[in-house]
């Protein structure tokens, strides 16, 4: 059995802040899935573990074996890399330019960069590089993830109550729209001229939701009455949404549940966004968009013309809070009360524009444990311990 080892790029897990202070690349969701499961699905019958931040390694620990193959948790597989990859020999690496993308042998030599050959390759593979590219590339492996996980798989029946719009099937014959076990969709407009649409397991899209592909609800998800979606959005498990959203990745059990605008926007898991709030994704000028960069510790060019909210773990808005284009929230961020919040507010900070005030870690427990109650989930030490190590990393930021 081959061992692999998906690790972190420092360059990159920085870049990725702060989506990437409670998870590794790898785990961030892209698509239906993340791209960790995405590996798993293009090599079979490996073991599989992260190579990480130390502080992270508590919970994704690296199961390192005298024979290993690494790969870069930023690069997306395709067939034709992960053959390419598990046919590396001993000592072998594979790189596009400085970028390293694989090594096969030891870990001792993988740290100390101690390549017998490197293969450099000529085609640049698909990877996340910025924070950005969440949602860039959401239409891309939304698409894919639907043919990989549905393929050969027989949908629920869509109820007559629902609305198509669109062919129902591909041109190969395979159908665009399929329904898990246990969910349930009725009174809906679903629009698959552009994509596909996937409703995982025991989710529920209630009645007058609007819905275009490409889409992803991943289980458990509940999208309320009225709700209007846009494509390429992805709600990953136990997600509440309604109101207006467009090219929105959620990566899991975080809510907003009520009328407001999210687009082209990163949302962490248990956070949640209250009724009526809104954030802005394109300026009025029109003009290309600087986003906060925490290894720069400054606001970077984009090149981009929308880009909407990128909100970290455990994060909270107030009701009727309003976001400028481009704003970062970092972990344990609580804003509430009129006006726009600065375009990047640190890690474990609480307040409006009337000023900020530290969090502390102890009142951080305490909500988090009542949030992640609610959805039967416990808050364990190995958790807590990660936030105490980016609580101090967050301090810097501040």
């Amino acid at each position: 059995m081959k061992n692999i080892i998906i690790f972190d790029a420092e360059e990159v897990h920085n870049n990725l802040l702060p989506i990437t202070y409670t998870r590794p690349v790898s785990h961030i969701r892209v698509g239906i899935t993340t791209i960790y499961d995405k590996w798993k699905s293009a090599i079979k019958g490996a073991q599989f573990s992260s190579l990480t931040a130390d502080y992270l390694s508590q919970k994704f620990p690296a199961r390192i074996a005298d024979d290993n193959f690494f790969i870069a948790g930023h690069v997306f597989p395709t067939p034709q890399l992960a053959t390419t990859i598990t046919n590396l020999k001993k000592g072998e690496a594979m790189k596009y330019g400085d970028m390293l993308i694989a090594f096969h042998g030891t870990d001792k030599d993988f740290s100390d960069k101690n390549f017998s050959s490197v293969e450099v390759v000529d085609d640049e593979p698909v990877a996340l590089h910025w924070l950005y590219d969440i949602f860039m590339l959401n239409d891309k492996f939304l698409k894919e993830d639907f043919k990989r996980l549905t393929a050969g798989r027989k949908s629920q029946t869509l109820s007559h109550t629902n609305t198509v719009i669109g062919e129902t099937e591909f041109d190969d014959g395979t159908q665009k729209i399929f329904i898990e076990e246990g969910a349930k969709i009725e009174g809906t407009f679903l629009n698959v001229n552009e994509g596909p649409i996937y409703i995982g397991k025991e989710t529920e899209i209630m009645e007058g939701s609007c819905i275009r592909s490409p889409f992803a609800a991943c289980e458990h998800v509940f999208v309320n009455m009225g709700a209007k979606i846009y494509g390429a959005t992805t709600l990953g498990p136990y997600c509440k949404v309604g109101g207006e959203l467009h090219n929105v990745v959620m990566i899991g059990y975080s809510n907003k549940a009520h009328d407001g605008f999210l687009g082209n926007a990163v949302v962490g898991e248990w956070c949640n966004l209250g009724g009526g709030s809104t954030a802005s994704n394109l300026k009025n000028d029109y003009s290309e968009i600087k986003l906060w960069n925490y290894p720069k510790q400054g606001f970077l060019r984009t090149g981009l013309q929308f880009c909407g909210l990128i909100m970290g773990d455990h994060s909270k808005a107030g009701v009727n809070c309003m976001f400028n284009t481009a704003t970062v929230l970092g972990v344990g961020v609580n804003i509430h009360g009129a006006g726009f919040p600065r375009n990047f507010v640190a890690s474990f900070s609480e307040g409006s524009t009337a000023g900020y005030t530290d969090v502390s870690l102890q009142k951080f427990f305490k909500v988090a444990e009542i949030v992640m109650a609610r959805r039967h989930v416990q808050l364990s030490e190995i958790d807590k311990r990660i936030f105490e190590s980016i609580y101090n990393i967050a301090e810097g930021y501040k």
